[in-house]
């Protein structure tokens, strides 16, 4: 199957206008580089189109009709004489994405180039296989938005059922000690910790296979532990930073990004160690119960406040 750069089947360009041109009652979309689109009373372009946020977290977009768009937003239409499906296009950049985010560059706003997308080599069967592809994406695509829409309404009836147990309408509630978290912690040093922050320890370090993982906001996932993108060091690294070492059944939390989210460490899990993204807790197991501690973080709106105003939580001790 041929393979042919992006910059020879596409134009392009990017909108002209400031992030903050949109307007509540507007009449068309208006997309920035955030994954939801605004509105505005303009439009600059009519047209099919791909849009790849140009920083941020580097999302992807695909439009017909009449539409504006910001200044570090990309905007790709087709070449008049160009074979190629602009659906087509649109699952083919989701799947590119992880590739872009890897080349996109600074620190806390990421961004990409206009090279990194016209040097892009997309695979190109017939046309009728492009539209064949896309339609069948688009399905799965639909069965995987349902499937999500109904692991968050299962999550939202086990925080019910957790409050309704454990909350302030249950008649003992009122018999319960309120303890800080950190009480429940072990006794020993570093039962409490976060990853390495100030410092560069980790920055490049990472690999997609090695000896020790490091774990981060990905592998807390509705109260759950899972595996998301695969991080390694090397030994030889882990000698420089086995005190933030993650054990089984320790409880983690994240602390940047969606700040509150929590999951307990399996007894599978290997050598691994946390990032500044991440705070761990090793329980004192005499006194309280990992998932219960991850469950009560998870379903509790006043725990999850204190933890978004940078407070100590507190838990429920029976």
């Amino acid at each position: 199957m041929k393979a042919e750069k992006l910059g020879f089947l596409t134009h392009i360009k990017t909108g002209k206008l400031d992030v903050n041109a949109g307007q509540e009652d507007g009449k068309y979309p208006f997309f920035t580089c955030a994954n939801t689109s605004y509105k505005i009373n303009e439009y600059a372009f009519d047209n099919e189109a791909v849009l790849v946020a140009g920083n941020g977290d580097l999302n992807v977009k695909y439009f017909i009709g009449k539409f504006n768009a910001y200044q570090r937003t990309y905007v790709i239409e087709k070449r008049e004489d160009a074979e190629i499906s602009m659906s087509y296009l649109y699952y083919f950049m989701e799947t590119y994405m992880d590739h872009l985010r890897k080349k996109s560059i600074g620190g806390i706003i990421k961004y990409i180039k206009l090279g990194h997308l016209t040097e892009a080599k997309i695979p190109l069967p017939p046309l009728d296989d492009q539209k064949r592809i896309a339609h069948l994406l688009s399905k799965v695509g639909g069965l995987i938005a349902k499937r999500k829409q109904h692991l968050q309404q299962l999550d939202a009836l086990l925080k019910s059922i957790f409050l309704e147990m454990f909350g302030p309408t249950n008649p003992s509630f009122e018999k319960w000690s309120l303890v800080e978290i950190r009480e429940l912690a072990a006794k020993h040093k570093g039962a409490m910790r976060t990853g390495p922050f100030g410092s560069n320890l980790l920055h490049g370090e990472f690999s997609t296979d090695g000896d020790v993982a490091v774990l981060g906001i990905d592998n807390a996932v509705q109260n759950c532990f899972a595996w998301g993108e695969r991080r390694f060091i090397t030994n030889d690294k882990y000698q420089e930073l086995e005190n933030y070492r993650i054990f089984p059944g320790d409880v983690i939390i994240t602390i940047m990004g969606t700040i509150g989210r929590s999951a307990v460490i399996p007894d599978d899990i290997p050598v691994a160690i946390n990032t500044k993204h991440l705070a761990a807790i090793t329980l004192n197991r005499k006194i309280a119960n990992p998932l219960f501690l991850s469950y009560s973080i998870h379903s509790s709106p006043f725990l999850l406040n204190q933890f978004k105003g940078k407070n100590r939580g507190a838990i429920m001790s029976g």
